[in-house]
Order: structure tokens, then C-alpha cells, then sequence
């Protein structure tokens, strides 16, 4: 299997990327919960990377494969050289948001105010497939303010994949650029996946996955069930990892068998031991461990042991155990 095969494989189930939540330290957690799933970065913008400099953005572990790197921005030329750069840093995918409705993005005029210039979108991508051998892909939303879904999302995905590429990831909402924030976004406008799945059957040669609102693997299995070639799951993969990923590899790919958060979380102490003593913050890791025992007895006092000792000078990986003593009593 090639890594476009590989990619496109873990792609039936992936994390999506999510500023402030999906950095290095979020991504090897998940990894040791899945070693199929395709993983995200946080949005980094072509501008820090092209003019800013802002290299350390592109610092991943080898061990965080399969991983693509997504990139923010609306100048074909210096997306190309984004992606040149994330490429070079061995991204084995480079995804083009075009789906975040920040202020800070639409002011940079990209993100989900890229739906309004879909020829834009073409000639950014055509240009950063050019400069990269890895494939590009885009993750958008079906539609933005007073647009009508149905109509655009079509003529959207046709003029993009015109331009070459053919794997979108589709958010299922609208975003609207004025009225919400950007949390509001993700609960307010509506789920309509029978549009999305409506996409696949117009577009059967493109790898289409479904974005937004999916909670469970057994929703999952549903999507991929009806036709989807793969389904993106973002904050219940992040604020409830062992249910979403531990089992993920049987359950979407039919390999292995179902990881032990409480193993995780010993496989994670080493990790967390040399991030320490490379000069790096013990809670930058531990903040996104936080929810590994969602809902089971024993999660709340996991939770508050952390978040109470983990800013103590003292504070180490002894720290991780006392909590993890809650779950293994029960209390």
C-alpha cells in the first residue's frame, strides 16, 4: 500500500483539526488509542510559515503517522510554498481550510469565507498540488450566510475538483460569517447530512467524508454504511478520546483490538517524562488527558487530581498514577 493508499485507508476515520486543542502532544496521545486513524493539526497559516518564519508550527513526531498538516490562507503562491515547507517536514497530507469562520480568518479572507470564491479555491490548490507530490485536499462547510447549500456545495465541489483534487472533508452546517461566533457555529446552524450524502452519490469518483455533530463509532458505521468513504469526528474525539478512538481500529478498520485508556495513560508517562525534561510544561500534555475516563466511576476525582497538582513545582508523572489510582479503585 502506497502512502496515498494508506492515507485515503485511515482516512475512513480521522480527528479533525481543532486550534488550541489538536497540537503534537493531543495527537500522540491519540495515537496510542489508534494506529489507523488519520490524524490533524491545528490550523497553521501559510503567512506564519512563508513570512513569519514560524517553522517550530510544522514540529510533529514521526510516530504521529499517518498525519497532514492543515494550512490557512488565501495566496495560491504562498500556500504552495506552505505546502512545500509541510511536505518537507513529512506531512503525508496537505488539507486547505476552508471551513473556519473565526474573525481572525475572515479577515485574513480565508477559511469558510473561501465558499464565496470557489475559482480562488481552484487556483490555490492547483498551485499547491504542483509544488507537492503528497495529495490536497479540502475541508469545507456546505455553504456560508445566505447561500443555499444545495446549489453552492454542488458547484463548489465541482469547480475544485476540476482543478485536481479528490478528497473533501464536508462539514455538515452552514457557517454564518456575521451573528455567530465561532462556538456557535459548530451548534446553531443545522445538520443536513442527507446534502452530504447527496454529494456522494453526484460525485462516486471523489473520497467525500462527513464532518460535524457525529458523536458515537456506531454513527460512524452508519455513514461508511451508507456510502461515505470516511467520517471526521472532532470535539467527542477530543473530549471523550476512549470512547471514539480506543476502539476505533476494530470497530471502522477491522484490525487489532481495543485499547485500554488506563494502558494509554501508562504508555504515556515516558512521553510525558521526556517532554519534561526537554524543558516543556507537564500540563501542555496533561490538558489533553483530561477526558480519557469520560463517564466512568472514578473520572471526576482523575480530572480534579490533575488539574489541581499539575502547576505544583513539584508536580510529575507520580502525579499521573495518584489519579490514575481513582479509576483502578472506582472512586
Amino acid at each position: 500500500m502506497n502512502t496515498d493508499q494508506h492515507i485515503r485507508h485511515s482516512a475512513r476515520l480521522s480527528v479533525a483539526p481543532m486550534m488550541d486543542w489538536t497540537d503534537r502532544h493531543c495527537r500522540m496521545l491519540h495515537r496510542l488509542m489508534t494506529r489507523e486513524a488519520l490524524l490533524y493539526t491545528e490550523m497553521v497559516t501559510s503567512a506564519a510559515l512563508v513570512r513569519g518564519g514560524a517553522v517550530h508550527l510544522l514540529d510533529h513526531d514521526v510516530c504521529e503517522h499517518p498525519v497532514a498538516l492543515q494550512l490557512g490562507g488565501s495566496n495560491p503562491k504562498e500556500l504552495a510554498e506552505a505546502a512545500r515547507m509541510g511536505e518537507a517536514a513529512g506531512y503525508q497530507e496537505i488539507n486547505l481550510n476552508v471551513g473556519c469562520p473565526s474573525d481572525r480568518v475572515q479577515s485574513g479572507s480565508f477559511g469558510a469565507v473561501l465558499m464565496k470564491s470557489p475559482d480562488l479555491v481552484a487556483e490555490c490548490v492547483g498551485e499547491m498540488q504542483a509544488a507537492v507530490a503528497v495529495e490536497v485536499t479540502v475541508k469545507c462547510r456546505i455553504g456560508v450566510d445566505d447561500q443555499e447549500p444545495r446549489d453552492v456545495l454542488p458547484a463548489f465541489i465541482e469547480t475544485v475538483a476540476a482543478a485536481g483534487v479528490s478528497r473533501f472533508q464536508i462539514h455538515a452546517r452552514k457557517a454564518w460569517l456575521s451573528g455567530l461566533s465561532p462556538k456557535e457555529n459548530r451548534d446553531v446552524p443545522p445538520l443536513d447530512y442527507d446534502l452530504v450524502l447527496a454529494m456522494k452519490t453526484a460525485f462516486p469518483a471523489l473520497h467525500l467524508s462527513v464532518n460535524g455533530g457525529v458523536t458515537s463509532l456506531e454513527q460512524a458505521t452508519g455513514f461508511l454504511d451508507a456510502g461515505m468513504d470516511g467520517v471526521m469526528i472532532g470535539r467527542s474525539a477530543y473530549h471523550q478520546p476512549a470512547d471514539i478512538l480506543c476502539a476505533a481500529d476494530p470497530v471502522i478498520f477491522g484490525t487489532g483490538v481495543a485499547r485500554d485508556p488506563v494502558a494509554v495513560v501508562h504508555e504515556m508517562i515516558p512521553y510525558i517524562e521526556a517532554h519534561m525534561a526537554g524543558g516543556g510544561r507537564m500540563g501542555q500534555v496533561t490538558r489533553h488527558m483530561l477526558g480519557l475516563f469520560a463517564g466512568q466511576v472514578g473520572a471526576r476525582a482523575w480530572r480534579r487530581t490533575i488539574s489541581d497538582g499539575v502547576h505544583k513545582d513539584t508536580a510529575g508523572p507520580e502525579l499521573i498514577l495518584t489519579a490514575l489510582a481513582h479509576i483502578e479503585r472506582g472512586v
